[in-house]
């Protein structure tokens, strides 16, 4: 069936990642920063989650039209809808346009300041577009455009409740982004073996290795747990949420990365880290979870804001 086939090519498992959208207004929420009373900062949070959905969809299209071939001899990838044949490639060509203008239509809804949302998701194309095209060949470069991506969702995220932006955020999101990016660079060394360089240029020789992606993994593992850990002691932190307490969610963290990274070395994860994080493997959920939980008790225990 053609409907179930755009579906599964719009990859609705990933649409996970765009859930760094609704951060900025949870975190400013938390820290009682806005409380709408007709709850205009969500309303427009959610409409900005809307459009880098449909908007991710249409590059996750338009990179499956461009590299139909070499998915067609990928282990994984040739099951994919576009390479498999069970949508067809005008389809899939109207379905980037559709998504691409509901998308923008989305963002506009979704306002912004200064800047519209829409603005922001057309940036966020525009930067796959090229990743699609040409850079996510150039080592290094590839998983930054990830990283970027990453940080455009914070961003639309910001304009649209209205939230100012921690630095915070902006660091840890970064962090992270660029180490479940490299993560899947070395769950592909081990998937691809000798025949990696043809499925991926950046995996072939003179550019990634697993010495070298252990050890990048390693540092950006260590930079986020800091960086998190620096957050939650810091005083703007202690100010904005009213508690001191927020240091006993970094065991968590910490938890989560070196759980994920012994999933990425056992060739268990790595490759795809949406899947991971809606189920693919329980321990990492339930600490993902456990988080949650504990952010909660932590914020709703601490009484009445201490302003922001």
């Amino acid at each position: 069936m053609m409907a179930l086939a755009l579906l599964r090519a719009m990859r609705p498992h990933q649409w996970v990642k765009n859930v760094f959208v609704l951060a900025p207004l949870f975190f400013a929420r938390a820290a009682g920063e806005t409380w709408s009373t007709d709850y205009g900062d969500v309303h427009s949070a959610l409409l900005a989650l809307v459009a880098f959905v449909l908007g991710s969809s249409a590059i996750y299209l338009l990179n499956d039209l461009w590299d139909v071939e070499s998915d067609r001899a990928h282990p994984q990838k040739r099951l994919r809808p576009i390479a498999s044949g069970a949508l067809p490639v005008g389809a899939a060509r109207a379905a980037v346009a559709g998504c691409a203008a509901l998308s923008l239509a989305a963002g506009h809804g979704a306002g912004g300041e200064p800047v519209s949302v829409a603005w922001v998701v057309l940036a966020y194309m525009a930067l796959n577009f090229l990743y699609s095209a040409r850079l996510k060949r150039i080592v290094l470069v590839d998983v930054f455009c990830i990283a970027a991506g990453f940080l455009l969702r914070v961003i639309a995220g910001g304009v649209a409740a209205g939230a100012q932006l921690s630095q915070w955020l902006m660091l840890c999101t970064l962090f992270l982004a660029l180490f479940l990016a490299l993560c899947k660079r070395r769950a592909e060394t081990d998937l691809l073996g000798g025949e990696r360089a043809d499925h991926r240029a950046t995996l072939g020789e003179g550019a990634y290795n697993v010495r070298f992606l252990d050890q990048m993994v390693t540092a950006l593992a260590a930079c986020t747990i800091l960086c998190y850990a620096m957050y939650t002691v810091s005083e703007e932190t202690v100010s904005k949420f009213g508690t001191e307490q927020l240091i006993w969610t970094v065991p968590f963290v910490v938890f989560g990365l070196a759980r994920y990274m012994l999933l990425v070395t056992n060739e268990r994860a790595g490759g795809s880290p949406a899947r991971t994080l809606l189920g693919g493997d329980a321990m990492f959920v339930g600490n993902c979870l456990a988080w949650l939980v504990c952010v909660a008790v932590l914020l709703l225990g601490k009484g009445s804001p201490a302003g922001g």
